[in-house]
């Protein structure tokens, strides 16, 4: 099938004009304080500055300023073949946020150094990943915001697939989750939104896994089905083809699709989020695939608030491939399965939190598992990952 005929209506269950459905994006009581910036968006155990700093500035009004500086340090075994630390220890997160949130010509910019770790992949130190993906500026765009219900954003966008963002300040866990390692990250391109009551539909124009070709057409429409549910299909595919491979551009997802089905549920002190991820990847001998493949998996994230400065989330999902020929995870029709468990404990601006995890390997490709040799079909991992959120 043609990726035209996938891009119909997809949906994200989100409370904001744009990002998918992550867990945390539920209703929240109206702070009787300063309220938080929507902008890095946070579906984590970890809460951004209530009250970020500001300043008047001339005929641009108010703008926001605030930021993460994160550390982290990680113990694991059985490595990935050619990233054989046993332990490391790295700058998770240097960055700066600058955002103009209000009036017809908004902007947001973040700036700076981070890393984002996932399961049952190599970990890339933060100095080396920012190079070799999305640069010190990962994300800017400007947005036109007519009305608000209507507004249009261009520039380095967010992606809207999946149930995880991008950096590790954002999300439940520390690590992305292995359905993670399949979808875009950051997408240079145009994206049009609208939110009216319990529906948001947001569309873009993008040059999918950061290739600098503008040929995909992700989107989403969300749905809040109550205050405790909300429900989310997302869909993203090229439109033509692209020959670019590098780090941060798979050639082959680059030139596939990527479905979304996601739930996000909350009772008391629970935040219970599912999903259902597939993705194809096209037969194009001439880039070096000579078969199509594709990738189904689920998910389900979790966080369970203790106190008003402890939580615990988890993780727990299943991928599986098939195709013959075309390897998107670990050799071809290989799967694999993950548990991941991150206990939390912030004040103020200040946290600390530790995570355990555990990926294990089905099915695999000769040389193509965990082990100095690639013959090894299971990954532990201990990680902690401690800053401040001003």
């Amino acid at each position: 099938m043609k990726a035209q005929n996938f891009l119909l209506l997809a949906a994200a269950a989100t409370l904001t004009i744009v990002g998918a459905a992550r867990a945390d994006d539920a209703p929240a009581a109206a702070p009787a304080g300063p309220m938080a910036l929507s902008t890095p968006a946070m579906s984590a155990s970890l809460s951004s500055n209530a009250d970020p700093i500001s300043a008047d500035v001339g005929f641009l009004g108010k703008i926001y300023f605030s930021g993460q500086l994160t550390g982290l340090g990680t113990w694991q075994n059985n490595a990935v073949p050619g990233n054989n630390d046993k332990t490391k220890a790295d700058l998770s997160n240097a960055q700066i946020e600058i955002q103009k949130t209000d009036g017809l010509v908004q902007f947001y910019i973040q700036a700076g150094t981070y890393t984002f770790p996932s399961l049952g992949a190599a970990y890339v130190s933060s100095g080396r990943l920012t190079d070799e993906t999305y640069k010190i500026v990962p994300v800017a765009y400007l947005k036109i915001a007519p009305t608000a219900e209507f507004n249009i954003e261009i520039g380095k966008l967010p992606t809207l697939i999946g149930a995880e963002y991008t950096f590790t300040f954002e999300n439940l866990n520390i690590e992305r989750g292995l359905l993670w390692n399949q979808e875009t990250a950051v997408s240079r391109g145009v994206q049009a939104n609208y939110a009216k009551g319990p529906l948001t539909v947001s569309v873009s124009w993008n040059d999918g896994f950061y290739s600098n070709h503008y040929n995909t057409g992700s989107a989403l429409v969300s749905y809040v089905i109550s205050p405790a549910d909300t429900v989310a299909f997302v869909a993203s595919g090229a439109f033509s083809k692209v020959s670019t491979s590098r780090f941060v551009t798979p050639v082959a997802q680059n030139n596939g699709t990527i479905w979304n089905v996601i739930w996000t549920h909350t009772a008391g002190a629970w935040v219970i989020n599912p999903y259902l991820q597939y993705t194809t990847t096209p037969k194009i001998t001439s880039f070096g695939l000579p078969s199509s493949a594709s990738t189904f998996g689920g998910a389900v994230l979790a966080k369970y608030t203790v106190s008003p400065t402890v939580n615990i989330a988890g993780r727990v999902e299943y991928i599986g491939s098939s195709g013959s020929q075309v390897a998107l995870l670990y050799g071809p029709k290989s799967s694999a399965w993950s548990l991941t468990l991150t206990p939390t404990w912030q004040v103020k601006t200040l946290f600390i939190r530790g995570e355990l995890s555990y990926t294990k390997l089905d099915s695999m490709g000769a040389g193509a598992g965990f082990g100095k040799f690639g013959n090894k079909t299971d990954q532990a991992r201990a990680m902690i990952e401690t800053g401040v959120l001003f």
